[in-house]
């Protein structure tokens, strides 16, 4: 079997790859960075013995999708599911972040992802289990004075795989959602986080044992459920004065 990886240069990305062949998966990685990917294909290929393609370019450009994703065929044919541990973050990502940075965000985080899903899912037919795995974000759960862009984004995605789960047409696809915390990668070390990091390397264990079930959404950690069932509960003028970000 055979897996898209988009964003596989990531602390979660590379971890998932790396549990993806260490099952015997065959991996399509993509990131912008092509040094990353060649040294995670060597890495993966050398331990592993799977073959590992590689595609580097610019995720939030959907001409760039077109032109190096979806002229490879030859590799996509044959996929058995698609991941999307990718994100885009801009440090001064607020209410006054300019239109093209606001492009570039809902493109990476949003319209991109869909924009390949409607893309792919015919190649999905016939498969025996084949899965759409998606990564959202606790930021998410209420509007926020940083990373506003960003954690909106998200949220669009979180309800597009909601509603995934309602087509007809793609119930022999395994659709799952994960609404993440803090993780630790190396975007977080060093940081002062309000809540504990998680590892990327048990979240990888848990993708990989959950790509079969019809459909699934599944924060980690699992107390984030709580945390969003508390906040959703708080008069959003209450909210406001607290100041969650």
């Amino acid at each position: 079997m055979k897996y898209l990886i988009i964003g596989a240069s990531s602390g979660l990305g590379q971890e998932l790859a790396k549990k993806f062949a260490q099952n015997n998966h065959d991996l399509v990685i993509v990131s912008r960075d092509s040094r990353d990917l060649n040294a995670i294909k060597t890495d993966l290929e050398i331990k592993y013995k799977v073959k590992i393609d590689i595609l580097d370019f610019d995720f939030s450009s959907i001409d760039e999708i077109n032109s190096k994703l979806f002229s490879e065929q030859n590799l996509l044919s044959d996929l058995d599911g698609v991941l999307f541990p990718i994100g885009m973050m801009f440090d001064k990502d607020n209410l006054s972040l300019n239109a093209n940075d606001i492009k570039k965000l809902i493109n990476a985080n949003f319209i991109s992802i869909v924009h390949t899903i409607q893309k792919l899912k015919k190649n999905f037919i016939g498969k025996k289990n084949p899965c759409i795995i998606g990564f959202g974000s606790v930021s998410g759960f209420v509007g926020r004075e940083i990373n506003t862009t960003y954690a909106a984004a998200k949220r669009a995605l979180e309800s597009y795989f909601e509603s995934m789960a309602f087509d007809k047409n793609i119930q022999k696809i395994n659709i799952q959602f994960y609404i993440l915390g803090y993780l630790e990668t190396n975007l977080s070390f060093g940081k002062d986080l309000k809540m504990p990091k998680a590892s990327v390397k048990k979240l990888s264990d848990i993708v990989y044992k959950n790509k079969n079930i019809k459909f699934k959404k599944t924060y980690y950690p699992r107390y984030w459920m709580l945390v969003y069932l508390i906040i959703k509960l708080i008069p959003f003028s209450i909210l406001r004065k607290l100041n969650i970000n």
